[in-house]
């Protein structure tokens, strides 16, 4: 993962309804949400939630697939675990570390 892209990530997620948003989708896991599901449970007008949605799109850290006449977004968890593994790389001064342990048991 470059460096411009872990901005642009970083930068998506530091908007609290962004961050909302995409932990909502972790949350949800591999099978997603439609938007009106997202509205609902997150209590926001269509129109505010797409706006956010498209900006954790462009960062890479959301899909977005078409299911008949739905669509359906996931967090993309490739990505989200490139975010983390660049940020955690050289943590604990090159030592053992209780970070990658944790990532690898993640089932995302």
């Amino acid at each position: 993962m470059t460096e411009a892209e872990v901005v642009k990530s970083l930068a998506a997620l530091a908007q609290p309804v962004r961050l909302q948003v995409f932990r909502a989708l972790v949350i949800a896991g591999p099978r997603g949400m439609t938007p009106s599901t997202m509205a609902e449970g997150l209590g926001m007008a269509a129109s505010s939630l797409s706006f956010h949605l498209k900006e954790l799109t462009n960062a890479g850290l959301v899909t977005q697939e078409r299911a008949s006449r739905n669509l359906i977004y996931r967090a993309a968890f490739a990505r989200m675990n490139e975010l983390l593994g660049y940020l955690t790389d050289n943590c604990c001064e090159g030592g053992e570390c209780a970070v990658a342990p944790a990532a690898a048991h993640c089932r995302c």
